[in-house]
């Protein structure tokens, strides 16, 4: 009886130990996971623009935000531009590279703008607002962008225009070696005619033509040497 009991106490306490264990063990959660360089800058824009319209006379509300408060808030973006955007009467509009500084003033890039707009777009929504009422897809801050666009085109002679990708070349596959060794050796095709004949085969990859005089060939002929 004391032996049962004493194994019975070592049992118990053993399978005691093991549950203050499982119970008291911290679960293992996943690493975080880093917000992509998007996801960070995505984030940086909301915050500027929701600034924006804290700072706004009189103050605005996202609810009543709209496409033409979009556009004010690019317009006001161009004070912190760095691109040059020549003016019409400037000596070098239209010059991509010109050879010396003018007083043209410096704009937000079209390209900038434009990712800016997307990320905008996309945090809206993100923070409950309807696709349907996006002030950032409205068509006015579309046809903004447009103009600027082709504006900046012409301004400083570079091409907006996206270049199609041309279709790849199939290349034919190389026969593999257990085709090539299966295949004949020589492979003839014979023109007979009255007196002379003209043969053309081929053999590893290299194209022959025999004439010959007097005779008469088939064209499972095989020629020598």
């Amino acid at each position: 009886m004391d032996l049962v009991s004493s194994s019975t106490i070592a049992t118990t306490a053993t399978n005691k130990n093991s549950s203050d264990i499982i119970t008291n063990a911290t679960p293992i959660l996943p690493p975080p996971t880093t917000p992509s360089r998007y996801e960070n800058q995505k984030r940086r824009d909301w915050n500027t623009f929701c600034q924006y319209l804290r700072n706004h006379r009189p103050p605005l509300s996202l609810s009543m935000c709209s496409g033409v408060h979009v556009l004010e808030f690019l317009r006001y973006l161009d004070q912190f531009g760095k691109t040059k955007i020549h003016n019409n009467a400037c000596p070098f509009f239209g010059l991509p590279n010109p050879p010396v500084p003018c007083p043209c003033p410096l704009r937000q890039a079209w390209g900038s703008l434009d990712a800016l707009i997307g990320r905008l777009r996309a945090a809206y929504e993100e923070h409950g607002g309807m696709p349907e009422v996006n002030p950032f897809g409205a068509r006015a801050v579309r046809i903004y962008l447009r103009e600027v666009r082709d504006f900046q085109a012409k301004s400083r002679g570079v091409s907006y225009e996206k270049k199609r990708k041309r279709p790849k070349q199939k290349v034919p596959a190389a026969p593999s070696a257990q085709q090539s060794s299966s295949a004949p050796a020589l492979v003839a095709d014979a023109t007979a005619a009255r007196g002379h004949f003209v043969m053309v085969y081929w053999q590893h990859d290299q194209t022959y033509y025999v004439m010959e005089e007097g005779q008469e060939c088939s064209c499972n002929q095989q020629v020598s040497g």
